[in-house]
Formats: structure tokens, C-alpha cells, sequence
């Protein structure tokens, strides 16, 4: 099978495209043919450092969608055939960047009819780190007002639309010539961080920041008394962050996204209701999996970046 691999840490021009051996699922494992697979910040990551992985030759990807090649001994809730999407563990379950992956079958779900691969390649990962991040972490509840930081990103853009769903009051950072797609996808107040100071609306019940440092910092202050600010960017936490979160009687939850079964399940109910969509920015062919770090290496990506694995 065709993937791609690095042998060292860097920019776009350690990646290379590659045979290798077609893997074969083991026991409560499926093989599946991925058809997209989406492009997340932690792959521009893992290409520069060792981060959570520290080891080479590596193919990077978690996300996927796809058909079910083959499946091992045990496994009952999958045939081959079927179409499925979901997230390969994070961090160790890497690898969707190739013709074909294995994964725990309980990490997948069955894509849903209502769309095709590319979008449901796009979702998964920065969608279960939404669903974590405001469900789980946060609880948000009807009527409480959320505050979410790099908005139009690939994490953001789908939190919105989860917030939403949950009943909340729905404030976002962007800059502001991506407002107008905030809106369509439920925003009700939009801030530009460019020029506004966001510590300056009525105080919130929650914050998702995806941006960390000075940014996590300031965030302490927009928060009510008892309030939760949930980070997901961990590699940027201010060392001072949990001490001044006491301080200001707020709750800290750092989170890394895990696989997560029920969580996709309803994830998957979302994007069949039509509630929940990835944007898709650009799409590239496996080949061109460097074109895709290249754009995702500016850090202006609006949603999603997807690779495509043709037939």
C-alpha cells in the first residue's frame, strides 16, 4: 500500500510517499480502506517534533473515513463493507495517512449516509475534541454563555455548532472577515481578537481555548465565579495557568482528546440531523499530503484540511 512517512523531524520536506506491507487487523481490529482523512494542527506538530509519539519512521493521521476491508477475530460490530469514520487512538493509534489502516473496531462508528468521506474524514478528531472539551469537561447547559477562542478553526468551527446544540449562548474570536461564516454556523456574538479586547463582555460560564498562553491567561478574567476554562492547547499552558485559576475560583480542565465510542455516536447523530458540518478549506491527494502541511504550517486554516486516498 502506498502511505506516507518521515524518517526525521521537520518541515514539508521530510515527508515522502512510500510502499509498504498491507497490515492486517488483529484480534477486536479492523482493516479498513481509507478514503479521507483529515489534517489536524498535532499532524504539522508531530512532522516538526517528536511531541507524543518519539518515534520514526512514522505515518502520521488519525482521522478517517472509509470502508471496512477486513475484520479480526471477535469483532461483531462491523462486516466488511461497511462505510465507517472515527478517530484512531490519540496519540499512539496513528497512521491514516496511507491506502489502508488498522484500528480498534470500537474506535470507529458507521459514517453516516447523509455525506460523503471527505466530510466525514474532516471530523472526527477535532469534533470529539469539541464533544469532550463542552460535554464532558465543561457540562455546558441550556442557557449558559460559551466563549470560544480561534473559532473558525478546525476544533472551534464544529464547537460552535456543538454549543449550539447543547442550548448555549455562543460568543467567538476570529478575526473579522470570518465572522459572516460564524454566523451561519451559530454564532450569536462574534469578537474580532485583532482589535477587540475579549475580556470585555458580561462574564461567561465556560471557555474552550485552543490558543494558550497569554490568551488562557486572560481568559481567567472573563469567566464567572465557579466558571470552567477548558484548554486544549496544551503544548502552549502557562506554567502559572493552574495557580491562577484557583485563584480567580474558576475550574481548570486541560484536555487531550481520546477515542471515544459514545462520543462519535453522537457525533455521527449530529452531522445525520444536519446539525453538526465540517468547513472544508482545501482538499489534496495522499501524494500531496505536503501541500496540505504547507497550508496547514501558516495557521490560517478555516475548518478542515482533508486528504483524499483515491481507488
Amino acid at each position: 500500500m502506498k502511505a506516507i512517512t518521515q524518517n526525521t523531524y521537520g518541515g514539508t520536506d521530510v515527508l515522502s510517499e512510500v510502499e509498504l506491507d498491507l497490515p492486517a487487523p488483529g484480534p477486536s481490529e479492523v482493516l479498513v480502506r481509507v478514503h479521507a482523512a483529515g489534517m489536524n494542527p498535532t499532524d504539522w506538530k508531530h512532522r516538526q517534533f517528536a511531541g507524543l509519539l518519539g518515534r520514526l519512521p512514522l505515518v502520521l493521521g488519525w482521522d478517517v473515513s472509509g470502508v471496512v476491508e477486513a475484520v479480526g477475530f471477535g469483532v461483531t460490530i462491523h462486516q466488511v463493507g461497511d462505510e465507517v469514520f472515527g478517530m484512531l487512538p490519540y496519540p499512539h493509534g496513528v497512521g491514516s495517512f496511507a491506502e489502508y489502516v488498522v484500528a480498534p473496531a470500537r474506535a470507529l462508528v458507521r459514517k453516516p449516509s447523509t455525506v460523503d468521506h471527505v466530510q466525514a474524514g474532516a471530523i472526527p478528531l477535532a469534533a470529539l475534541t469539541a464533544w469532550q472539551a463542552l460535554v464532558d469537561a465543561a457540562d455546558v447547559q441550556p442557557g449558559q454563555r460559551v466563549l470560544i477562542h480561534a473559532a473558525a478553526g478546525g476544533v472551534g468551527h464544529l464547537a460552535v455548532q456543538i454549543a449550539k446544540t447543547l442550548g448555549a449562548y455562543v460568543i467567538g474570536t476570529a478575526s473579522s472577515p470570518k465572522h459572516a461564516l460564524l454566523r451561519e454556523l451559530g454564532a450569536d456574538e462574534l469578537i474580532d481578537y485583532r482589535s477587540e479586547d475579549f475580556t470585555a463582555i458580561a462574564p461567561v460560564d465556560v471557555v474552550l481555548d485552543a490558543v494558550g498562553g497569554d490568551t488562557a491567561i486572560r481568559s481567567l478574567a472573563a469567566l464567572k465565579p465557579g466558571g470552567r476554562l477548558v484548554t486544549i492547547a496544551l503544548s502552549s499552558m502557562p506554567v502559572e495557568l493552574t495557580e491562577q485559576a484557583a485563584a480567580h475560583g474558576v475550574g481548570l480542565h486541560p484536555l487531550l482528546v481520546e477515542a471515544d465510542q459514545a462520543g462519535m455516536l453522537a457525533i455521527a447523530e449530529l452531522v445525520t440531523t444536519g446539525q453538526l458540518r465540517a468547513v472544508i478549506e482545501a482538499t489534496f491527494p495522499l501524494s500531496q499530503a505536503a501541500k496540505g502541511h504547507e497550508l496547514g504550517d501558516t495557521g490560517r486554516v478555516t475548518g478542515k484540511v482533508v486528504l483524499t486516498v483515491p481507488e
